[in-house]
């Protein structure tokens, strides 16, 4: 891990266990087994940056599921109800700990990708982390975006408000409830036009990824001269919809119209479509300094088959 002799910088990504719940695939993929139901994990990432002084930057990635299902809002536990089994341990909290790491002294940072339960955990697990979030979701904590997401499924005290930065409105952004809480500034990168440079190095880069939710973020991880990793949170939920052979499921609404789990189906496939050129071999849209061919792994974070061939790549081991 490090910098190479052209100084280029380099991060250890590590996959961590953060829990599971289980997912009807009608929700959420076309042509599905209207039965069928899959326990998939809620992918946490542990990212070590490299520093001057030889401490490494230590920034989590998600939190994952909460380890106690009673700290949820009644409103949220009800939904909850409908994505059994859960599996609650290990937490996020937990991985670290098994690596060595207390969560409590030795996280500097969190970043998540949006606040669903399913990737908020539990932020007092990490008492000295800064947080970063994406543009708009203290507004969403605070006021939900009904009909689909009503106030009473979100916590407006999820968060530690002096410890909490929120990324700012992009260009394309016609939101004036988020102000900008950081330095950061939106730039094109790797044919997305809204990335954050995060530690100024070329290291990680911050992906506005709408779609989703408000606020929903993903990140982009140079591990190498020639390999990145993109960690694409829930851009979508299955593997399929990347490679095409799957399309975004869409359902009755409940309100006379269709939805699909994306607050803004047609924003997911945009994000979608800047994905997908990440899958290539090698990527187009990314190059080595010096020209050389480049390999992107994209990991979501219900990736049921990823998870299980990969176990030696959950820390301590890394991508």
């Amino acid at each position: 891990m490090g910098s190479s002799g052209n100084d280029e910088v380099y991060v250890t990504v590590s996959a961590l266990e953060a829990g599971q719940l289980t997912l009807p695939e009608k929700l959420f993929i076309t042509d599905a087994d209207p039965e069928k139901r899959a326990t998939v994990p809620s992918l946490s990432f542990l990212i070590q940056h490299p520093s001057e002084d030889g401490k490494d930057t230590k920034l989590v990635f998600d939190l994952g599921l909460k380890r106690d299902l009673s700290k949820y809002p009644p409103a949220q536990q009800a939904h909850i109800a409908n994505r059994q089994p859960t599996i609650l341990h290990p937490d996020c909290a937990d991985s670290l700990r098994t690596g060595g790491l207390d969560p409590a002294k030795d996280i500097d940072i969190v970043i998540l990708s949006h606040v669903h339960w399913d990737h908020e955990g539990t932020p007092d697990d990490f008492p000295n982390s800064q947080f970063v979030v994406g543009s708009g979701t203290l507004h969403l904590l605070a006021n939900g975006a009904p009909p689909h997401y009503p106030k009473e499924i979100f916590n407006p005290d999820l968060l530690p408000k002096d410890r909490t930065r929120e990324l700012p409105p992009n260009s394309g952004d016609s939101s004036t409830a988020a102000k900008s809480q950081t330095d950061h500034a939106w730039k094109p990168f790797a044919g997305f036009p809204n990335t954050v440079d995060f530690f100024d190095d070329g290291s990680v880069y911050i992906v506005d990824s709408p779609g989703h939710l408000f606020g929903h973020v993903n990140l982009l991880a140079r591990l190498s001269h020639t390999k990145w990793a993109y960690l694409g949170g829930d851009c979508c939920h299955d593997p399929r919809i990347l490679t095409g052979e799957k399309g975004i499921a869409l359902y009755d609404d409940g309100h006379g119209g269709l939805r699909s789990v994306h607050v803004d189906t047609e924003q997911a496939r945009q994000t979608l479509s800047k994905i997908g050129p990440l899958l290539k071999k090698p990527c187009p849209v990314i190059q080595g300094d010096g020209g050389e061919p480049v390999e992107v792994e994209v990991i979501v974070a219900h990736d049921k088959g990823w998870r299980e061939k990969n176990r030696d790549r959950f820390f301590p081991g890394t991508l």
